[in-house]
């Protein structure tokens, strides 16, 4: 009886004892594993939506993916020629090598049969010109062949039941700036560009302004600059606005080049 008792003493009492694997916590879960976005922005996001992408009125209905556009200035093509006829949209660029063994003939011959392409990117519709009609604005991508994305704006008013064109331009490569977005707004004809104080002056657009370094792919700040028709050419209205990419809530900075550019006058 006394072993009796006392097997069942130990039993029952390793039964309400409570192991170290009774206290650990269940294993947790296993979570699907999130992916990491690319760092790399859309540059090209607002240009590609839909907005402004149609018109009721007869320009909207002219293929501007088929047609003949001057170069803008810079692009020139080795033999003098000014204007690219796109086809279906595109145009691809003429390349030639050059290497040590030719002589300087040769490698003139070579650099001459060279050409600029074009490719289609987009066309936006809004009234620029306060004839109550809608003016087209076709963006194009300067093609060289190599990596820079490059790219060249033309307005066209509707004239004679045919495009006219009223303002050709181009803008820089990415955040050197590269054309960010054109819209209308009050009239006027607005135009955004990547970089710190970026705006066009005729058919270039200006170049960097002190300390704007920054890496092509991901630009930090990007000008907005307005543009009035005036029957002959578009002319600058207002002040130039940098703002940041980031915080688009944030203030912008007024004519931010002046200041950098001229520190007395930031003083002022």
């Amino acid at each position: 009886m006394l072993i009796t008792l006392a097997c069942s003493s130990k039993i029952e009492t390793n039964q309400n004892d409570a192991s170290p694997a009774a206290q650990m916590p269940p294993p947790p879960t296993p979570q699907a594993s999130v992916q990491p976005t690319s760092s790399i922005p859309n540059l090209q996001a607002e240009l590609l939506d839909h907005k402004d992408s149609t018109t009721a009125f007869a320009i909207g209905t002219f293929d501007f993916k088929n047609y003949t556009y001057e170069l803008p200035r810079g692009w020139q093509n080795p033999d003098g020629s000014t204007e690219i006829t796109l086809i279906n949209g595109k145009v691809a660029p003429v390349e030639t090598n050059t290497n040590d063994k030719m002589d300087d003939a040769a490698k003139a011959a070579a650099k001459a049969e060279r050409r600029i392409g074009l490719s289609y990117v987009a066309t936006k519709y809004f009234d620029v010109t306060g004839d109550g009609e809608d003016e087209a604005v076709v963006v194009l991508k300067i093609e060289t062949g190599g990596s820079a994305i490059p790219q060249v704006a033309y307005v066209f008013t509707w004239k004679a039941g045919k495009p006219e064109l009223i303002w050709p331009f181009r803008t820089g490569d990415r955040a050197d700036g590269g054309l960010k977005n054109v819209f209308a707004e009050n009239g006027m004809f607005v135009v955004e560009l990547y970089g710190q104080d970026r705006f066009l002056l005729g058919e270039i657009e200006t170049g960097k302004i002190t300390d704007d370094v920054e890496q092509l792919c991901c630009p930090t700040s990007f000008t907005r600059s307005a543009y009035m028709w005036n029957g002959r050419n578009f002319l600058m209205q207002g002040k130039r606005l940098t703002f940041l990419t980031a915080d688009r809530n944030a203030a912008p900075i007024e004519n931010l080049g002046d200041k950098t550019n001229n520190p007395q006058k930031s003083k002022k």
